[in-house]
C-alpha cells in the first residue's frame, strides 16, 4: 500500500488526503505528538468554554480525547479530504454531540470574523510549508490571515510542529510582525521510543491588536523541564534556542543506541540567565567490560580543577573513565558563574537530565552513582572580576586543589580552560600566643584570602623547567652569581618571584604590554619591585628591538612566558612575530655570548611549530627542549654558541649543583622540586 505523495506538493491536494484516509481505512493517524504529551501545554491554554476550530483535522484522535477528558467539547473540526471527514462523522455523531466534522479548505473559511477564541494545528502547517517556493508561501500567507480573521482578539493559535527551521522562522515573521505574542514550547517527551526523534513543539501565538508604528516583538520560548518562558530578543535566537534542543534530541538518539567514538562534549545553561551552568562530557571506554553494575556513571569535577590534565583534556579524561571502571563516564564541570548547593543538590538537579545520555543496555531501574574526588564539589572563590582592552575579561579566583592546599589563579576568560597564573596560598599562621579557631566559630569571610602567597612554590610545571635550565650559564663549574635576567610576560609573577628571591645577586627585568597584569599580580600575587626586580609597561617587540640598537650584550638570560591573543593560529605561546627569524636576531644580539634564551613553547599545528624550530636553529646553533609531561608546553633553551653543549651527565651534575646553591638554611624550598629531574627528559634538536 503506497501512501506516501509523490511530492512535497501533494501534501495540498484533497485528491491524495481522500487516497490516503480510503486506503487507510480506519486506523487513526498520529504524524507527531500523543495526546498524554500534549495535554500539559494544551491545558494551558485552551479552556472548557472555548469554542475550538481544529485545521486540517485528519483522523486524529486529539480533538476526540480533547473532548472525552472535559478539556473542551465546544469543537469544530475542518479538513479538505470528504473521505476523512465522512469517517470521522461516524466516529463521534453518537458520542460527542457538540463536536461537528465540516469539508472545508482552511485556505478559504466560511466562518465569520472573531469566531473562535482557540485554533488549533496538528502538523498541518509542516504538511503545507515544504518548501520556499514563492506558491508555496502565498499559500502559508493565506492560511495565516484566515486563521488571523476567524481568531477573537486575545484568542490563540496552538500549532504542534516539528520546528524544522524555515517552518518556524516563517511563522514567527509573519504573526510578530502583525503584533502578536509568539510563544514555543517544547513538548515533554514520554520516554518511551519515539517513532520521530525529534521533539515536538507547539507555538503559542496570542492575537493582539496592532499598534500603528509598534515594532516591538514579544518571543519566548519554554523548554520541556520548566514552565517559565525565557525571553529572546530576535527570530534568529529563536530558531537557534529550538535548533539547539533538536541538536540535543539527536545526540541523545544516537548515543543511546551506540557507543562513542570520540568524546562527546555539551552545555546545561542556567534556566534564568541562559548561561552554560555544566559543561559535560561523554566518555566511553572500551576497556571496561560491561557488567550490571559498572555501564554508567556521573563524576563531578570539583570546582576550580576543571583545567587540571585528568579533567580538562581528552586522554585525561579517558584515563579517568578507565580507572574508574565504567563502561560511560559522564564528566560535569561546573562553571565560576554560577552558585550550587553541594554535591546532594547537583545530584537532585542533574538526575533526570544525565538519564537521557545513558549508554546502550543500561538495566532498567538501574542506580547511577554519582562521583568525585573526596566526596565534595570542591571549592572556588572568585576575588576579582575585570576586563582590559589587551587581554580580555578576567578572574582571579581561589580554588582548593587535592588535599588541603588552596591555589590563586588568573584566568583570561577567551580561554577559560587555561590557568594563566597560579600560585600556592600559605595557609594562615596563628600570631604568638592566639588560640586556634574552634570550629563552632564563625568562619573567616569568603571574601578574605586563607592566606599569602608561598613564593617559595613554582605551581607549573612549565616555570620549574625554565628555572632549571638557568643551569647552563657559565661554564661547568660555575654557578650564576650576578646575573642580568630579562623576562618578557609577567602574568601573576611568579616566575620573576622566584628568580629574584632564590638569585639573590639577579638584577631582574620584567617586560609586560599590559598595564592591567602589573595591577593583578601586585595586588593578588604578591608581586613587588624593587631594586633587583623593575617593571617596563611596554610591547615586548619594541622593547627588545630598542635594547638591541642600544644595549647589546647585557643580559644572562632571556625568558619569553608571554601568550598570543589570538586564538585562531595553532600557537597560543608565544604570539608568531616573537619567533620570526629577524626577531629572534635581536634576542641573541642583547644576550651575553655565553647566555641562554628560554622560550615556553605552546604550538599545536605540527608544521607551524617546525617552521618555528626551523626558525630557532638557524639563529641560535645550540638548542634543547625539554616536553612538560601531560602538556602542549614545551621548552626551548637556546644558547648563542655550540662552546657550551653539555652531555645528559653534565647538565644533571650542573642542575643538582645549582639546586644546592640555591637552598639556602632558613629558606622555604619545595621538597618535590629537584633541578635535575626537570632536565632529565632535556634533549639536544
Amino acid at each position: 500500500m503506497e501512501l506516501l505523495p509523490r511530492s512535497p506538493a501533494e501534501f495540498a491536494s484533497a485528491r491524495y488526503w481522500d487516497r490516503f484516509f480510503r486506503q487507510r481505512g480506519q486506523r487513526s493517524f498520529e504524524w507527531y505528538g500523543a495526546f498524554p504529551e500534549l495535554c500539559p501545554v494544551l491545558h494551558k491554554y485552551v479552556r472548557p468554554r472555548d469554542k475550538v476550530l481544529v485545521v486540517g483535522c485528519g483522523n486524529s484522535e486529539l480533538s476526540e480525547q480533547m473532548y472525552d477528558v472535559g478539556m473542551c467539547e465546544d469543537i469544530v473540526n475542518i479538513d479538505i479530504s470528504d473521505a476523512v471527514i465522512r469517517q470521522m462523522r461516524e466516529r463521534s455523531a453518537s458520542t460527542r454531540p457538540r463536536m461537528s466534522y465540516l469539508l472545508m479548505d482552511m485556505l478559504h473559511m466560511d466562518f465569520p470574523d472573531g469566531h473562535f477564541q482557540v485554533v488549533l494545528d496538528k502538523g498541518t502547517l509542516d504538511a503545507l510549508l515544504t518548501d520556499e517556493e514563492e506558491a508555496t508561501l502565498a499559500k502559508v500567507d493565506q492560511m495565516f490571515a484566515e486563521i488571523s480573521r476567524v481568531l477573537q482578539v486575545g484568542g490563540r493559535y496552538l500549532c504542534v510542529s516539528l520546528a524544522q527551521a524555515h517552518v518556524l522562522k516563517k511563522a514567527v515573521e509573519y504573526f510578530s510582525q502583525e503584533g502578536w505574542v509568539v510563544r514555543v514550547h517544547q513538548v515533554a517527551s514520554s520516554g518511551d521510543k519515539q517513532q520521530f526523534v525529534l521533539p515536538v513543539f507547539v507555538y503559542v501565538v496570542t492575537k493582539f491588536r496592532k499598534i500603528p508604528g509598534s515594532a516591538a516583538q514579544i518571543l519566548e520560548i519554554c523548554p520541556e523541564e520548566q514552565d517559565k518562558p525565557m525571553r529572546v530578543e530576535s527570530t534568529e535566537q529563536l530558531v537557534a534556542a529550538v535548533k539547539d534542543r533538536q541538536h540535543y534530541a539527536l545526540l541523545c538518539s544516537q548515543i543511546s543506541k551506540t557507543p562513542c567514538k570520540e568524546q562527546v562534549s555539551l552545555d546545561l545553561c542556567d534556566k534564568e540567565s541562559g548561561k552554560p551552568r555544566y559543561t559535560l562530557h561523554v566518555v566511553d571506554s572500551s576497556s571496561v567490560k560491561p557488567s550490571r553494575d559498572n555501564h554508567f556513571a556521573i563524576f563531578i569535577i570539583p570546582q576550580g580543577r576543571e583545567t587540571e590534565w585528568l579533567f580538562g583534556t581528552e586522554e585525561g579524561r579517558r584515563q579517568l573513565a578507565a580507572s574508574a571502571g565504567f563502561g560511560r563516564l559522564l564528566t560535569v564541570a561546573l562553571h565560576r558563574e554560577q552558585r550550587y548547593e553541594g554535591m546532594a543538590g547537583i545530584q537532585a538537579e542533574l538526575s533526570g537530565k544525565v538519564m537521557e545520555l545513558a549508554p546502550p543496555g543500561l538495566p532498567a531501574r538501574q542506580q547511577v552513582p554519582f562521583l568525585s574526588v573526596g566526596g565534595d564539589i570542591g571549592v572556588r572563590a572568585v576575588r576579582h572580576c575585570d576586563s582590559s582592552p589587551l587581554s580580555g575579561e578576567f578572574v582571579v579566583e581561589d580554588v582548593k586543589g587535592d588535599g588541603t592546599c588552596y591555589f590563586r589563579r588568573l584566568i583570561f576568560l577567551q580561554n577559560r580552560n587555561v590557568v594563566q597564573s597560579e600560585a600556592r596560598l600559605l595557609a594562615p599562621t596563628p600570631l604568638p600566643g592566639q588560640k586556634k579557631r574552634r570550629k563552632d566559630k564563625k568562619k573567616a569571610s569568603p571574601a578574605e584570602p586563607p592566606g599569602a602567597i608561598d613564593k617559595s612554590y613554582l605551581c607549573c610545571e612549565h616555570h620549574k623547567a625554565m628555572v632549571a635550565g638557568l643551569c647552563l650559564l657559565g661554564g661547568p663549574n660555575a654557578l650564576p652569581g650576578e646575573l642580568a635576567v630579562l623576562v618578557v610576560g609577567l602574568g601573576g609573577g611568579s616566575l620573576p618571584l622566584f628568580v629574584h628571591d632564590y638569585f639573590s645577586q639577579a638584577r631582574v627585568a620584567v617586560v609586560e604590554i599590559d598595564p592591567s597584569m602589573l595591577e593583578v599580580a601586585t595586588r593578588w600575587f604578591g608581586f613587588s619591585q624593587g631594586e633587583r626586580m623593575q617593571v617596563h609597561v611596554s610591547d615586548g617587540l619594541d622593547y627588545v628591538a630598542k635594547l638591541a640598537a642600544e644595549a647589546p650584550a647585557q643580559y644572562d638570560a632571556v625568558m619569553f612566558d608571554v601568550d598570543s591573543k589570538d586564538l585562531t593560529v595553532g600557537m597560543s605561546c608565544p604570539p608568531p612575530a616573537f619567533v620570526e627569524k629577524p626577531f629572534l636576531q635581536k634576542v641573541k644580539t642583547i644576550l651575553k655570548p655565553e647566555g641562554v634564551f628560554v622560550l615556553n613553547l605552546v604550538c599545536r599545528d605540527a608544521r607551524l611549530k617546525e617552521e618555528v624550530l626551523a626558525a630557532l636553529r638557524a639563529i641560535f646553533p645550540l638548542l634543547y627542549a625539554r616536553r612538560i609531561q601531560g602538556e602542549v608546553n614545551e621548552i626551548l633553551f637556546c644558547q648563542p654558541s655550540p662552546a657550551g653543549r653539555c652531555d645528559p651527565a653534565e647538565l644533571g651534575a650542573r642542575a643538582r649543583a645549582l639546586e644546592g646553591a640555591l637552598r639556602q638554611p632558613g629558606r622555604p624550598w619545595d621538597s618535590s622540586y629537584v633541578l635535575a629531574d626537570m632536565l632529565q627528559a632535556v634533549h639536544i634538536l
